[in-house]
């Protein structure tokens, strides 16, 4: 055994609890309801008993050396304090950080949960070979993080990396933040079932109103084995998902020229049905892209940007999936602490 420290994913539903050693071998992971109904403090109180388990545990097989939290939700870095998080209601503006420290008697780290995925997806996961990457986490909502020589980019005060309400569609659907049209409001979870359900109640979608009716947990799960079954309205909205992470991911090309971008998430099980568009966009509007797509269309089928593009570099600009799954944002949560510690 060697030295570790502990990683928490904390979310609106579940709350996962993981210890983890120096070179990223996962010791032992815990899950627990995290009761949001109940208070802050009693989540605190539930996360903390399980931290001081896991760390008691193990301490004799080597040093323990801090804590990282993953949050879904704005953070003020310098402070530890939550500016917001619509998953945990009662957070807004409280000084998470300091309590738990407090409590547990440990030095503790907040990250935002999409940073602290795409942080792990760099240590462990598709982007461990590359400096840099951005990762697009996609699930109830959609959320983004960057990472710049092999750490996060934070911006001015924690606050960067909110790709799912960048702007795809201005004319698009209302999202959650009151924007219409950003890519959280088309490619998430929720968004895949509102279209659905939109499709239904439009008369243009039997396949998926059969599904609904029979399935008491129709999800876009559900929505993705009509799509590869050949339903033709469920194909359309995962087209739709990829057509949106395309717009984003080639702005992202253009304007950060990075080696990598991570999609991640539970809708990225889908990624046979919503990927094809991804790369048809990104050949259409990132001349970035055309001129480091690792898979070039053959001379004289290009469109877009990439018929116009001479392509001489050997760098090439990587778009895939990501390989931890969920843990992802535990092994990053897990990563903060041994890196502020020289481990």
């Amino acid at each position: 055994m060697s030295d570790f420290s502990i990683g928490v994913d904390l979310g609106g539903t579940n709350l996962r609890i993981a210890a983890v050693t120096v070179d990223g071998k996962l010791i032992e992971k815990v899950t627990l309801g995290t009761q949001v109904s109940l208070g802050r403090d009693h989540v605190l109180n539930e996360m903390c008993g399980a931290i001081r388990q896991l760390s008691e545990k193990y301490k004799g097989s080597g040093k323990m050396h801090g804590v990282g939290i993953g949050v879904p939700g704005i953070i003020h870095m310098a402070t530890g304090r939550i500016y917001e998080s619509p998953n945990l209601p009662g957070w807004a503006d409280s000084p998470v950080r300091d309590e738990i420290e407090q409590r547990l008697g440990a030095r503790v780290f907040l990250e935002n949960d999409a940073n602290a995925a795409a942080l792990g997806e760099k240590w462990l996961g598709a982007g461990r070979d590359v400096p840099h990457l951005a990762m697009i986490t996609l699930g109830t909502g959609v959320g983004g993080g960057l990472v710049l020589d092999g750490a996060v980019w934070h911006g001015m005060n924690g606050m960067a990396g909110e790709l799912g309400h960048i702007t795809v569609d201005p004319n698009g659907p209302l999202c959650g933040c009151g924007n219409y049209g950003c890519v959280e409001a088309i490619s998430s979870a929720t968004a895949i079932v509102r279209a659905a359900r939109e499709a239904i109640a439009a008369g243009r979608a039997p396949g998926l109103e059969r599904a609904a009716k029979s399935d008491p947990e129709f999800s876009s799960k559900s929505i993705y084995q009509l799509a590869i079954q050949g339903d033709e309205e469920a194909k359309r909205i995962y087209q739709r998902v990829g057509w949106a992470l395309g717009i984003l991911i080639a702005g992202l090309v253009n304007a950060l020229n990075l080696n990598m971008y991570v999609i991640g998430g539970g809708v990225v099980s889908a990624w046979d049905a919503f990927s094809p568009s991804i790369f048809t966009e990104l050949r259409e509007r990132s001349l970035v892209y055309a001129a480091t797509d690792p898979n070039p269309l053959p001379a004289g089928t290009a469109k877009g940007t990439s018929a116009r593009v001479d392509r001489r570099t050997t760098e090439k600009t990587i778009v895939t999936r990501a390989l931890l799954g969920s843990d992802a944002g535990l092994f990053g949560a897990a990563r903060i602490p041994l890196v502020a510690a020289g481990a």
